[in-house]
């Protein structure tokens, strides 16, 4: 079974995804895909570069994606026509990897931040989306990324609401609180699919 993992940023979704991952479940991170499709070389950089310009490369060549993420959460058009060209490449190596895995493990967890928006949730089995309430979700974004705080509601509120995502989903965890009652939630939702596989 593959499990789509999804939630808005700053949710915990990939410490979710970890976690299942601990306890056995093979995971596909969008994140780390989407680094690969636009690593130096690949031709959804050099479409980024012609969209966007240089200066959203690095020196080695590689992608600055705390610059490019400054233009495109500021910018609903830019941050489209950045998805336009990411996630076909993204949804190419999403399918490579996720047909290797199938039937190797009880449980694939597929973790994919936009997972509704970028229309993959045809990809997977179930989904399960984390949620986290706004101000937690902004504090540890501030935290994290070092985002003052309009900075990290833009970022928020660029994103389809989690209610939205939630009302979607086959399963919900409320990441709100302390890790290790999140812990029990993902745990005993492991038991759950992978009793009768």
């Amino acid at each position: 079974m593959v499990l789509g993992i999804t939630g808005n940023i700053a949710s915990g979704k990939s410490r979710v995804a970890a976690r299942f991952g601990e306890l056995g479940a093979a995971v596909v991170s969008a994140d780390q895909l989407a680094r690969e499709a636009v690593a130096p070389g690949t031709a959804a950089l050099a479409a980024i570069v012609r969209r966007f310009g240089q200066a959203i490369l690095r020196d080695d060549g590689s992608l600055d994606r705390q610059k490019l993420g400054g233009l495109v959460f500021a910018d609903s058009e830019a941050r489209r026509q950045l998805e336009s060209i990411t996630h076909p490449a993204i949804a190419r190596l999403a399918e490579e990897r996720l047909m290797r895995l199938r039937g190797t493990r009880k449980l694939i967890v597929y973790e994919a931040p936009l997972l509704f928006e970028a229309g993959a949730e045809g990809r997977v089995d179930r989904v399960l989306v984390v949620t986290a309430e706004e101000e937690v979700r902004l504090a540890r974004l501030m935290d994290r990324d070092g985002l003052d705080r309009r900075a990290a509601l833009q970022r928020i509120r660029a994103q389809l609401p989690q209610e939205q995502k939630a009302v979607r989903a086959d399963y919900v965890i409320d990441n709100s609180g302390d890790w290790q009652e999140c812990c029990r939630q993902v745990d005993a939702l492991w038991r759950e699919l992978t009793a009768s596989e």
